[in-house]
């Protein structure tokens, strides 16, 4: 039996009941036997002072996803959402982080390699945020 498995990265710092509604909004619409909380050692674009380490945050992750046998939790060395989507067949993520990606600052300003990071991506469901639009992509999805 193939599982269908998602994954919904972020810094979880701290975790909050919008990030479970995201979480449980995902597994309904995309029909997700597990989601993934991908926390990345350094993530990308955040300032690593002010945020409380790795270990704290794992903690308050980890509290929240015993109850939901369906959450679970990773630690990943990968930045870009791409290669932390990588093997996945969903991936979950706000409209900022959506914005984010599509920005070929973060590719070094190169737009062949925001293309192809794009192309790379499985399903994407986005989460609405105030003042951020939610584009699709002609890339062919």
């Amino acid at each position: 039996m193939n599982r269908t498995r998602g994954v919904y990265p972020g810094s979880f710092d701290p975790p909050t009941i919008a990030h479970i509604a995201i979480a449980e909004a995902a597994v309904r619409t995309a029909g997700l036997d597990q989601l993934d909380l991908a926390i990345s050692r350094v993530a990308l674009g955040k300032e690593a002072a002010g945020r409380r380490p790795l270990e704290a945050r794992l903690a308050a992750v980890r509290r929240l996803a015993n109850s939901r046998p369906w959450l679970q939790v990773v630690v990943t060395d990968a930045q870009l959402i791409t290669d932390i989507a990588a093997g996945y067949d969903v991936v979950v993520m706000g409209a900022d982080k959506w914005a984010q990606v599509r920005d070929p600052v973060w590719y070094g300003g190169d737009q062949a390699a925001c293309d192809d990071a794009l192309a790379r991506l499985p399903r994407v469901l986005v989460a609405p945020r105030p003042g951020f639009a939610v584009l699709a992509l002609d890339i062919g999805w």
